[in-house]
């Protein structure tokens, strides 16, 4: 019998793409009016209709990532304080929480980092979803999963040929959820280790080349170690 899986954000970016794609869990989309995680009642009565056995998390604050610098409360509200309380209710009703997180709470310095290394957000973004995940850790039946993803086609003109990330588009991520919702912990979540322009071009053969430049306060080599992600799959 499948479990059935509340997932907040139901109004997102990612979460239109799991409405399209999904052939095998149950789920149930809560758009902001219906779910709004900045009031614990709010999420409650949702919980009471659907009873969920998970909540997947993806409500928050992404886009435009300068939003985080200039409104530092809305980043606060969203992407920490939303979070906390999602994690009281999980808590006090035993839900499964499943944590959509993000590689960019690494320095982005030296690549490859593994669940097990220090993290370093290098900037409020990454801060803010980092706060989500202390409270997500605190409760023991929750997955956090630390995504590098983006939507398909790539959104740019440009890609950067000396930045080297794991971006996997949203379609790639609907197709391994099922797999990786069991899980618990921490679990890096992104495709092939490589340049964002070599990354962009496989889909989009006119993308043209840019360099992160110093100005950019951009880490060079945002890669993740996806051996525990691949283990899972295989």
């Amino acid at each position: 019998m499948k479990k059935k899986i509340l997932v907040t954000g139901g109004d997102g970016r990612f979460s239109k793409i799991l409405k399209q794609k999904n052939k095998s869990l149950e789920l149930f989309y809560a758009s902001k009016k219906q779910c709004n995680i900045l009031s614990i009642s709010s999420i409650e009565k949702i919980v009471k209709k659907i009873k969920p056995k998970i909540i997947m998390h993806c409500a928050g604050l992404s886009r435009p990532m300068d939003i985080h610098e200039k409104n530092i409360s809305k980043s606060i509200d969203l992407n920490i304080i939303g979070t906390a309380n999602i994690t009281k209710v999980c808590k006090k009703n035993d839900i499964k929480l499943i944590y959509f997180s993000t590689g960019y709470v690494y320095e982005g310095v030296k690549g490859n980092y593994s669940e097990r290394d220090p993290v370093k957000p290098f900037n409020n973004y990454g801060l803010s979803k980092l706060g989500g995940e202390c409270a997500v850790a605190m409760y023991k039946n929750s997955l956090i999963l630390r995504i590098t993803m983006t939507e398909k086609p790539f959104p740019y003109k440009k890609a950067f040929t000396n930045l080297k990330t794991n971006f996997m588009y949203h379609e790639d991520l609907v197709k391994i959820l099922p797999k990786i919702i069991k899980k618990r912990g921490i679990i890096n979540v992104g495709g092939k280790s490589q340049s964002v322009f070599q990354f962009a071009k496989k889909f989009n053969r006119n993308i043209l080349k840019i360099k992160a430049s110093s100005k950019s306060k951009l880490p060079l080599n945002q890669t993740m170690n996806l051996s525990k992600l691949k283990k899972i799959l295989n």
